[in-house]
């Protein structure tokens, strides 16, 4: 590898990027002219010589000269010490590139007074990943973000579900009794098929009856009928109880059927449903009061919840953060990153039933630039998001614990067909940074000043309809706006008026009026330019 005699100049440049003078001595400006006249010795045929065999320099640059390569072997020697020295005099600069860099004059210029044997400096730009700098602390973070209100009747159900599993039987002596709602009762049961006419069929499995069972009469604990059918009996009675089994129990061959069981109550039982105070909250959890249980109830409840909101706070908080982060954005990330946001579209337009001529058409460097410059913002926003969360998690000391990573990774593997090949040490990492982030997000969230504006469903669906109509009207102004203009409402391809065109057709439309995309000439014709149409795929 060559070596540079002494240190690389550097200059930073805006958008993250540097200029890098590479002083280049002598002794490696001969090395790489000679390693590529050895190496093109081996491939070109020159009369006088065979084939192989080791060519003088200056009879090479003749013959490339001849074919109207001037200067070949000279542009070829200075790629090759680009390729050689700017990997390490970014590690020597502590620079992590993003992209390949290029030199600012081109080889073919500096190969003018490129002498082997002779010192160089090799100009090179290079994007680099930037640093960030935080204007203001990520601490108390303001904004706000709307959600529904804490749902009160969750928590009273959890109450109740709790209070039911610590109820105590009163055993009831008085033979005459009859069972209510709310009681429990210890019965003998005995199951049959149950024919069309209502009559006993074959009788059941042993696990579909049992004796000494117990069953709480309460709404929706068994299978229909069976409660309602115990309702008024008396201990030593046996009652002829109809019930219909689930449609989704486990055993497929008793789902949805229709039974008839033989119910002998043997015992009766009143059930004593705890109230809530501090007594009762100490047996659920020692340490406990009333407060203290409703508060981890309502937490509980609320955490769950509020799942549901998680982008819409995670917004609010990176609207929050992308504030106070300066941080220059690197060209080459936004470009990549608009490719990737641009293919994406154009997969969905083909989903959406957009004709594979009518995507093709979109794919030109003149739609991704445009393309490019509407996403721009927020691609640099996500990206300062991104990047703060990492630096603060860094800072913080934030962490996933391994199990969660491990969770998350057996249900993608679980999620993927048999046989499908995947590189699971880049899905792993993208797990793990994706994780942490929300884990950095928690954090802040914890510790920032948020407003949370309570809607209930109504008010969601009101002002998205608002949102919707206000939308529809926008749509219809623009179209009066262009009615003097035949063309405007019609199909860039199919000449239909809007009104006319399908779900798909009015989609592409759409893009066409936000300027994502821009209708060129039909393919098919012999006028078209096709030179272009891969550009942005390179």
């Amino acid at each position: 590898m060559a070596d540079t005699s002494s240190r690389a100049v550097v200059t930073r440049l805006p958008d993250s990027a540097v200029e890098i003078q590479i002083p280049v001595p002598g002794s490696a400006t001969k090395a790489a002219y000679e390693k590529v006249a050895a190496e093109l010795s081996k491939t070109i045929a020159v009369p006088g010589f065979r084939k192989g065999s080791k060519i003088p320099p200056q009879v090479l640059e003749q013959a490339m000269s001849a074919k109207g390569g001037r200067n070949a072997l000279k542009v070829q020697a200075i790629n090759e010490l680009l390729r050689e020295l700017v990997e390490p005099t970014l590690k020597q600069e502590n620079l992590d590139p993003i992209g390949q860099a290029t030199l600012l004059t081109p080889a073919e210029t500096l190969a003018e007074t490129y002498v082997p044997g002779q010192d160089i400096t090799l100009p090179v730009r290079c994007d680099v990943w930037p640093e960030i700098k935080f204007s203001g602390p990520y601490t108390g973070l303001k904004g706000s973000y709307t959600r529904k209100p804490f749902n009160q009747e969750k928590l009273e159900k959890a109450l109740f579900d709790l209070k039911e599993r610590y109820a105590k039987l009163e055993t009831i002596e008085d033979a005459s009794y009859a069972l209510q709602m709310g009681d429990a009762c210890t019965v003998n049961m005995e199951g049959f098929m149950g024919n069309a006419d209502g009559s006993k069929g074959e009788p059941l499995p042993n696990a579909a009856s049992g004796d000494n069972v117990e069953v709480i009469l309460g709404p929706g604990r068994y299978m229909e009928g069976l409660v309602e059918g115990l309702v008024g009996a008396k201990v030593g009675e046996t009652r002829t109880v109809s019930v219909a089994f689930p449609e989704k129990l486990r055993d497929k061959s008793l789902a949805g059927k229709k039974a008839i069981f033989d119910v002998e109550v043997l015992q009766a039982a009143k059930r004593v449903v705890p109230e809530l105070t501090d007594e009762f909250a100490a047996q659920v959890k020692a340490g406990l009061t009333k407060a203290t249980l409703l508060k981890e109830l309502r937490k509980a409840i609320d955490e769950e919840d509020a799942k549901e909101f998680l982008p819409a706070r995670n917004k609010a908080l990176g609207e929050a953060l992308a504030r106070i982060v300066e941080v220059d954005v690197p060209d080459t990330l936004v470009t990549n990153q608009a490719r990737e946001k641009f293919a994406v579209m154009m997969a969905d337009m083909r989903d959406n039933g957009v004709a594979d001529a009518e995507i093709k058409r979109q794919i030109n460097p003149e739609n991704f630039a445009k393309y490019k410059e509407i996403v721009k913002d927020d691609i640099i926003r996500d990206f300062k998001v991104s990047m703060a969360t990492d630096e603060i998690g860094r800072l913080e000391g934030i962490t996933v614990p391994d199990y969660q990573v491990e969770e998350q990774m057996q249900s993608i593997q679980k999620d993927m067909q048999k046989g499908e090949e995947y590189d699971e040490n880049m899905i792993r990492a993208r797990v793990q940074a994706t994780l942490e982030r929300q884990a950095v997000m928690n954090w802040l969230a914890e510790k920032a000043d948020l407003e949370v504006i309570e809607k209930t469903e109504e008010q969601f669906d009101a002002d998205l309809m608002e949102k919707l109509a206000q939308e529809s009207l926008e749509r219809e102004q623009k179209l009066a706006a262009k009615k003097e203009d035949e063309s405007a409402t019609q199909a860039p391809q199919t000449g239909k008026k809007f009104e006319d065109m399908t779900l798909e057709e009015k989609a592409f439309q759409a893009l066409v009026d936000a300027g994502a995309v821009k209708p060129n000439d039909d393919p098919n014709s012999p006028d078209y330019d096709h030179s272009n149409d891969n550009e942005i795929a390179s």
